[in-house]
């Protein structure tokens, strides 16, 4: 069984980039969508707003995809981890 990859360092990525946490936990093509919605979403946000809006309010709802990818990412790989570490506890009991 492959150790889980730790849930801190999954966060780090999908802060960093879009998508990325979730090709780190192994969910690529959830990862994918991610991205590819922050981008579509950037550029529908980017066209509807005017250019007197700053950066953040011209891509505004790409960056409420990324910051809702960041959480499910994170909880993608902090499951695994907790059931792992919860094994091993529980092992030497028995």
């Amino acid at each position: 069984m492959d150790k889980p990859i730790n849930p801190h360092l999954v966060l780090a990525l999908a802060i960093l980039f879009p998508g990325a946490g979730h090709f780190a936990v192994r969910d690529a093509k959830r990862g994918l969508a991610f991205a590819f919605f922050v981008l579509f979403f950037s550029v529908i946000s980017y066209m509807t707003t005017t250019p007197e809006q700053s950066y953040i309010g011209r891509h505004a709802f790409g960056l409420f995809v990324w910051a809702l990818s960041i959480p499910d990412a994170y909880r993608r790989a902090r499951i695994p981890a907790t059931v792992a570490a919860s094994g091993r506890h529980h092992s030497g009991l028995a």
